[in-house]
């Protein structure tokens, strides 16, 4: 049997973490700060360059980085109870896909700001609203048949995208696979996603317990008093829109969502309590470090973030995968 890290200083050290990742994020760039300067800023002082940079360009977008990535871990954690499996995703019931149906068409029409963003939101949300109906049908509503009926939807939604893609011409061709790819260069200020991943945490919280007996199948549910399903439907709406949030914020931004759960209960156990504000703490640090390493490797050019979360998530969570022996 592992041995579990315990919830208060698991919980210290990742709060350390997310200031530290923070305050690298701030200091690091194709213009680098010195830390002293970035504390000055943020104190109300500082010369107007280090202002500009600290409070105008990199404070709103590491904002938006921890938000995302929180938004993200938290709908990858929800997501693993309502389907019970470990692979389970944020992107696996295609919201993704239709917040990138949705982004595209916005990109192809020639608009931008606001338009893709709220056509992103639209999309995921008639994406989310098409597997609900479908996949609830005539027989009732499984984990199993939700499963499917998401990857069907999601596979339509990725046959879409590719047309789109075809459809286009080359100035906007390049704006659509970054968009694709996940990436924070257009980000909005970072207030709004970091609004909505504080609420949904704090909703969250008061069922984790709900969460740890559902994880354990629905007969063990129903018996302790968990009404399962409006229950599941609850969760299911909560992850769907964080996801909504976090893909209209970033686009699509791979193996945070799938990453970071695994990683906690390796560590720490299956307990929501700690699970939850735990994943969104890692999630919104490790976003933020991997942003910062995509807009200063290979400064003044900039990666889609999406591009460096793969890149770390894929041989992360292939040595999770060979450490896990039995259930997590």
């Amino acid at each position: 049997m592992r041995e579990r890290l315990h919830p208060l200083p698991l919980l210290s050290a990742l709060v350390a973490l997310t200031a530290i990742a923070l305050c690298v994020a701030l200091a690091v760039g194709s213009v680098p700060l010195p830390p002293h300067s970035v504390i000055s800023v943020l104190s109300g002082n500082g010369d107007p360059l280090a202002r500009t940079l600290v409070l105008e360009l990199r404070l709103p977008r590491a904002i938006t980085a921890f938000a995302t990535g929180g938004l993200l871990a938290l709908a990858g954690a929800l997501m693993q109870v309502l389907l019970r499996n470990p692979l389970a995703d944020p992107y696996i019931l295609g919201v993704s896909g239709g917040a990138a149906v949705g982004a595209l068409l916005s990109l192809l029409l020639g608009v931008a700001g606001f338009w893709v963003s709220g056509s992103a939101f639209v999309g995921a949300l008639i994406s989310m609203l098409i597997v609900f109906v479908l996949a609830h049908g005539r027989g009732g509503w499984t984990p199993t048949r939700l499963l499917l009926t998401g990857i069907v939807v999601a596979f339509g939604w990725g046959a879409a995208i590719s047309l789109l893609l075809v459809l286009s011409d080359d100035a906007s061709l390049r704006s659509m696979l970054f968009w694709l790819m996940g990436d924070l260069s257009y980000r909005s200020s970072g207030w709004l996603p970091l609004v909505v991943i504080i609420t949904g945490l704090l909703i969250c919280l008061p069922f984790a317990r709900h969460l740890n007996v559902l994880a354990r199948g629905e007969t063990l549910a129903e018996a302790l008093g968990v009404s399962v399903r409006p229950f599941t439907i609850a969760i299911y709406i909560a992850a769907s829109l964080f996801t909504a949030v976090a893909v209209t914020e970033a686009g699509a931004i791979g193996f945070v969502g799938l990453v970071v759960p695994h990683m906690l209960r390796l560590i720490s156990g299956s307990d929501h309590r700690t699970l939850l504000p735990g994943a969104v703490l890692l999630g919104g640090s490790l976003l933020m470090l991997a942003d910062t390493l995509a807009r200063s490797v290979l400064a003044p050019q900039q990666l889609p973030v999406g591009v460096v979360t793969a890149a770390i998530g894929v041989p992360l969570f292939l040595y999770l995968l060979n450490r896990a022996r039995g259930p997590l």
